[in-house]
């Protein structure tokens, strides 16, 4: 089903007595965001309010919503805690932002009890290949080119799937309604040096112009945010703190994409630089 199908949802709660929501549903893709902008406004905040307004009549105990990093726009130096104001400077973190609104409001004025989180970037096995990491190891396993969009000094945190599995356990149990918590992780690093190291791991090789052979520098989205340092301490009062070393993660998420990629549905479309989505048939018949 679609969480933007009202009776659908309605009658889901209905049906399966559902008890507890965790809305991780949305259209996630930044460079997409740039040309599907309405498609996105309309999956991510309108269908966030159908699921709250269906939450909400179905008394459900909590209500966790799934946001990101990204609704804090690009920092430099100064850490963003939950606290911190919220400058989105993509439609995909800014449909994220309003989304946050709308459910916070339900906090307000009914004391729904809702939590949000917004987490670092997420990666690990199963990760469909239009993300960065497992674009960059698809594209190596089939001696293509890592593309790096501008100049590819833009740093990003990542943090392994089954670490975020645990935040999100530990906010079910301990996170308390109307809170924001951010779930982020120290372990940072830039575009260009994320394809260097997988270059490294998946061809073999530290030489300088080796590794330059297998990169491919494009033009930049509109705009790249060039970091995003969040501070988590709200998340480790908690009890919850990452786990697993980049290196063990890493090597983890390589091997799963050599053996599963070609089980992937139009998987070499996600692979293009800029990949493209088909037209939006909800938003675009008469």
């Amino acid at each position: 089903g679609d969480i933007c199908e009202p009776d659908f949802i309605k009658q889901l709660f209905e049906t399966e007595k559902i008890d507890i929501v965790l809305h991780f549903a949305a259209q996630t893709h930044v460079d997409l965001s740039f040309w599907h902008a309405l498609e996105f406004t309309y999956v991510n905040v309108y269908g966030t309010n159908v699921l709250l307004a269906a939450a909400h009549e179905a008394n459900v105990e909590k209500f966790v919503y799934v946001s990101t990093d990204e609704v804090y726009g690009g920092g430099t130096d100064e850490e963003f805690d939950e606290s911190s104001p919220k400058r989105p400077t993509n439609p995909y973190a800014s449909s994220k932002a309003a989304a946050e609104c709308f459910v916070q409001s339900y906090w307000e004025r009914y004391q729904f009890p809702a939590v949000i989180t917004r987490s670092s970037n997420v990666y690990g096995p199963h990760q469909y290949p239009e993300k960065v990491i497992p674009k960059f190891i698809s594209l190596l396993q089939q001696n293509r080119k890592c593309c790096i969009h501008g100049s590819g000094l833009q740093r990003r945190n990542f943090l392994y799937a089954t670490d975020v599995v645990e935040a999100f356990l530990t906010v079910l149990k301990e996170g308390k309604p109307g809170e924001i918590y951010n779930i982020g992780t120290n372990f940072e690093m830039s575009i260009s040096q994320l394809a260097k190291e997988l270059i490294h791991l998946i061809k073999k090789t530290s030489s300088e112009s080796e590794m330059e052979h297998w990169v491919d520098y494009v033009k930049d989205r509109p705009t790249n945010d060039l970091r995003y340092p969040m501070n988590s301490e709200k998340m480790h009062n908690l009890g919850w703190r990452p786990k697993v070393p980049w290196k063990e993660g890493i090597k983890k998420t390589i091997e799963w994409y050599k053996e599963n990629f070609h089980n992937w549905k139009n998987s070499e479309k996600a692979l293009e630089p800029f990949p493209v989505a088909e037209p939006f048939a909800q938003l675009s018949d008469p």
